[in-house]
């Protein structure tokens, strides 16, 4: 399946609203305190991640290599007056100098990436000491849940999708860190409710690899109607409360 997270600039700025602040307490509470820190985005789409840390007095440099991302993350930046490096390239080969960083994160995108090659890739530019995160913020499918109907209707619309079911913990990317030389390697995750009203929600799924950003603007509009029609039918009340987990890996160099 061919994706293009470009495709989707629009609902994606607009409804994929990013990591909640929690996310930012719980790396404080592990010394990860982002005031002075030199941070690297990889994959960073909008920038969501990346404006976190840059709002925390980080000094940060956002990768992507999605144009039409980068644009609307730089617009996003400027607006809330944050100072972000946006540069266009990919995570398993940046150009970026060696012992650059110290901290290189990668949001909801790590299973995009050639793993291996994004971890030795984040070990080459990480000083001595500096920190490896990978995080995910991802909606939990249960038992007669929006969330699994949804996902439901994205593979009737796009057999090709294989991302649904997930519990929104990855243990193999412990693995990737390990055998790219991080010690230190630790996991938390916290669930949270997120509300969301139809419409947002419908944006949040136009904005998802498996619709947005591998299908046609028909076969799209098609998904958006039976989405819809669906959340009319079966999950009429508003907001949507949908369980979300947030999920995170951290590493340190030796």
């Amino acid at each position: 399946m061919q994706v293009d997270f470009g495709r989707t600039a629009a609902d994606y700025v607009r409804y994929r609203a990013g990591f909640p602040a929690l996310l930012f307490d719980e790396l404080a509470a592990r010394d990860v305190a982002p005031a002075g820190l030199r941070v690297l985005d990889l994959g960073t789409g909008t920038g969501t991640l990346a404006r976190g840390f840059a709002a925390r007095g980080a000094q940060v440099v956002a990768l992507d290599p999605a144009e039409a991302l980068l644009a609307e993350g730089k617009a996003l930046a400027e607006a809330a007056g944050l100072d972000i490096s946006f540069r266009r390239g990919r995570a398993e080969a940046t150009g970026l100098a060696d012992a650059a960083f110290d901290l290189v994160s990668a949001g909801q995108c790590w299973h995009w990436f050639d793993r291996g090659a994004a971890a030795g890739e984040a070990r080459r530019l990480l000083k001595p000491g500096g920190r490896l995160l990978i995080c995910h913020f991802d909606w939990i499918p249960l038992n007669g849940n929006v969330v699994a109907a949804t996902e439901a209707l994205i593979e009737a619309h796009n057999p090709a999708w294989r991302w649904g079911g997930g519990s929104g913990v990855y243990p193999r990317w412990l693995r990737d860190a390990a055998e790219a030389g991080f010690a230190g390697i630790e996991t938390f995750s916290r669930d949270l409710v997120v509300p969301y009203a139809h419409e947002a929600w419908r944006g949040r799924i136009r904005a998802s690899a498996g619709i947005g950003g591998c299908l046609s603007a028909a076969a799209v509009s098609r998904f958006d109607d039976d989405l819809a029609a669906l959340l009319a039918r079966d999950f009429p009340g508003a907001p949507l409360d949908v369980p979300h987990r947030l999920w995170a890996l951290l590493a340190r160099t030796p």
